[in-house]
C-alpha cells in the first residue's frame, strides 16, 4: 500500500518481499494507533541501528562487470534513502522491506576492522584493491558515530593496501589525513557518486544524501589534497536527469576530477515497485514515459539482469548516452589516463611477533 511521500525519506512504501514466501504483512497497528491524531499524519520513521556479527567482511566476486574482485560493506541499509538504489533487495533476506525498513532499519558491524585485519593476514594473502561503497554508502550518516570505516582504512594505511571509495557523502573528507597518505603512494582513489545537480530532483531522488553542491565540493577538497577522483553519474534516469549528464561532466572536471563513467539506472526485484510508486508520488506526469524509456534501454523489461549488458543498457537511448558521454568527457579532458592502484607495497598486518625488518 502506497503512502504520501515522507519528507527525507526515498521510498512511499514499506511491503513485505514475497520472493521467499513470507507472510505479507501492513504497518504495526500499534503504530499506527499512536499516530492519530497528530496534524492528521504519521510521525516520521526513526533510523534503528542492530548489531550485525559478521564471520568475514570480505566479500569476492568474478563478475566480468565491475573492476574489482573483493569489496567491504561495513553497513546494511542506508540511511540516504536512494529511490533507485540496487541494494534494496537485500533488506528481504533479513524479512525486512526493501523500502522504508531499507532506509530506517540499519545494520553495522562495528567487528569489521577486526575481521579485517584477520583476512589481511591469512597465509597465501594476495593484495588487490578493495572497494568500499559497492552496496551502501560507507560514509552514510551514521559513519559518524560509528566510525566503523575509518578504522578500516586506518587498518589497509597500515597494512599499506591499496582502497577505493564509492560515496554520496562529502564526510569523505573527514578522513583525508589517511587518504591523502595513501594516495601519495598510489594507494588511493575516491569516486563521488553525483547523479543530479538539481537541488528540487535531489531532494526526493536521494532525499538524506548531502547536496549536490557539497558533494562536488568534496571533489575539488579531494582533488587538491592529490587524492584521484571520479564522478559517477549513476544511475542516469531516463526523462528526469538525462539532460544533466554534460552539465554533470563540466562540473566535475572545474572542480578538478580525473575522470568520470555513468550508469542508466537499473531496477532489480523489489527496486521496480518502489521506483514506480515513487514516480507516481513526484512525477506523475511523466511516469509513463520513464518506464517505457527504460525498458527500451533493458530489452523490453523493467531490469536486465545479464552480464555484460546489465551495467549498459541496449539500443537507441543507451547508444545515445553512451555517444554523449564520449564526447563530453572528451573536450573536457576527462578519463585521460586509466587508474592502476598499487599492490606490490601490500605487508600483511603485524601479530603479537613484530617485523624484523
Amino acid at each position: 500500500m502506497d503512502s504520501p511521500p515522507r519528507s527525507g525519506r526515498g521510498a512511499t512504501r514499506n511491503a513485505t518481499p514475497q520472493r521467499f514466501n513470507l507472510k505479507a504483512r501492513e504497518e504495526d497497528g500499534d503504530w499506527r494507533d499512536a499516530a492519530e491524531g497528530i496534524d492528521g499524519a504519521p510521525p516520521p520513521p526513526r533510523t534503528t541501528v542492530t548489531v550485525e556479527r559478521a564471520r568475514t567482511i570480505l566479500t569476492r566476486n568474478a563478475s566480468p562487470d565491475v573492476p574489482f574482485d573483493r569489496s567491504l560493506n561495513a553497513y546494511r541499509g542506508c540511511e540516504h534513502g536512494c529511490i533507485y538504489c540496487f541494494a534494496r533487495p537485500t533488506h528481504a533476506f533479513h524479512d525486512l522491506s526493501p523500502g522504508l525498513d531499507f532506509e530506517t532499519r540499519l545494520f553495522a558491524k562495528p567487528d569489521a576492522p577486526a575481521l579485517l585485519r584477520k583476512e589481511l593476514a591469512a597465509r597465501g594473502y594476495a593484495p588487490q584493491p578493495i572497494a568500499f561503497g559497492t552496496n551502501t554508502d560507507p560514509y552514510q550518516p551514521i559513519e559518524r558515530e560509528w566510525r566503523i570505516t575509518r578504522a578500516c582504512l586506518e587498518i589497509l594505511a597500515e597494512c599499506r593496501h591499496p582502497v577505493t571509495i564509492t560515496t554520496k557523502s562529502d564526510r569523505v573528507l573527514r578522513d583525508l589525513d589517511i587518504l591523502a597518505p595513501m594516495a601519495a603512494r598510489g594507494l588511493a582513489a575516491v569516486v563521488l557518486s553525483i547523479p543530479t545537480i538539481d537541488p528540487a530532483i535531489a531532494r526526493t531522488l536521494e532525499p538524506r544524501a548531502p547536496h549536490p553542491a557539497r558533494r562536488l565540493a568534496a571533489v575539488r577538497a579531494l582533488a587538491a589534497a592529490k587524492v584521484p577522483v571520479h564522478v559517477s553519474i549513476a544511475p542516469v534516469v531516463p526523462q528526469i536527469t538525462d539532460h544533466e549528464m554534460e552539465h554533470i561532466l563540466a562540473a566535475a572536471a572545474d572542480a578538478g576530477a580525473r575522470g568520470a563513467f555513468f550508469l542508466p539506472v537499473r531496477l532489480p526485484h523489489e527496486v521496480a515497485p518502489l521506483f514506480r510508486a515513487w514516480l507516481d508520488a513526484h512525477h506523475p506526469d511523466r511516469a509513463a514515459k520513464v518506464m517505457a524509456t527504460i525498458r527500451s534501454i533493458r530489452g523490453g523489461r523493467d531490469n536486465d539482469p545479464d552480464f555484460f549488458t546489465r551495467m549498459k543498457g541496449q539500443g537507441p537511448w543507451a547508444d545515445l548516452l553512451r555517444t554523449r558521454f564520449t564526447i563530453a568527457c572528451r573536450k573536457l579532458g576527462l578519463n585521460r589516463e586509466r587508474l592502476a592502484l598499487r599492490t606490490d607495497l601490500f605487508r600483511p598486518p603485524e601479530g603479537d611477533q613484530l617485523r624484523l625488518l
